[in-house]
């Protein structure tokens, strides 16, 4: 088993796109999830937004989706947001967010660090982009590897 299949149990996993669909129900914004061993010799934002990108996230209509990205090897994440979330949320509010997920994964409660991190995002994400009856989710809310 490599550290990325290791990283969650398929319950976690399934617990976390719960997460994701519950926190895109009152939103029009897009959330996912990406989980890889490492972000090899790219600086971890650079790689979080290469997998932005090649997930095409960048694609949705407000330009509101929300990656979170975890390298499990280097011990790292980003939460990255696409330009039309960015230029409405408060500018410390990555960093609140950010700060809820690792409190949990320095406990060694990963997957609860990912699901709050998912549930304020879509929370934010309500405020600023709500739910429209033509809403369609746009993206998958599988969690991505690499």
């Amino acid at each position: 088993m490599s550290q990325v299949e290791d990283f969650l149990s398929k319950e976690e996993e399934q617990e976390i796109v719960a997460a994701i669909k519950k926190a895109e129900l009152n939103t029009s914004g897009e959330i996912r999830v990406h989980i890889e061993a490492s972000s090899n010799t790219e600086d971890a934002f650079k790689r979080a937004l290469n997998v932005f990108q090649s997930l095409k996230m960048y694609e949705t209509k407000q330009q509101n989706s929300v990656l979170i990205y975890v390298a499990v090897k280097d011990h790292k994440f980003v939460i990255y947001g696409d330009e039309g979330i960015n230029k409405v949320v408060p500018a410390n509010f990555w960093a609140i967010t950010k700060n809820i997920m690792q409190a949990h994964f320095k406990k060694g409660a990963f997957k609860k660090g990912i699901v709050e991190g998912v549930l304020k995002a879509g929370e934010e994400l309500k405020t600023h982009f709500p739910w429209q009856t033509d809403d369609v989710d746009e993206l998958s809310n599988e969690i991505s590897k690499g």
